[in-house]
């Protein structure tokens, strides 16, 4: 399967340690494609989840379902981690541009 910025695969996430992200679920790769090109072992991602919270800015980033991502899900900006490239499972959707410049926004907000 190809990894690709942008895209949100089903990911195992288990085991969970403490207030980590866990489950199967979906997750949102932000990681430039030129690493998984080079055969590197592990992605940048932030998990989805389907637990909706209004008002949340930076903390989250609504995505309206789409393709196969069945629900309208929160992007989980500050759960931001890597995992190894063998956690994915399969392909599920794509933000655009203008939504992944936004999350990306959000991101900068919290590390800055």
């Amino acid at each position: 399967m190809k990894i690709s910025k942008g895209a949100i695969y089903l990911a195992n996430l288990n085991p969970q340690r403490k207030k980590e992200v866990g489950k199967v679920r979906p997750v949102l790769v932000i990681q430039n494609d030129i690493l998984y090109e080079n055969g590197y072992p592990t992605t940048l991602v932030m998990p989805l989840t389907t637990d909706l919270v209004d008002d949340s800015y930076p903390l989250r980033y609504r995505i309206a379902k789409r393709e196969k991502l069945k629900e309208d899900s929160d992007v989980l900006i500050a759960h931001i981690r890597a995992i190894d490239n063998e956690r994915f499972i399969e392909y599920l959707a794509k933000v655009t541009e203008d939504e992944m410049e936004e999350i990306l926004k959000s991101l900068d907000v919290i590390i800055k």
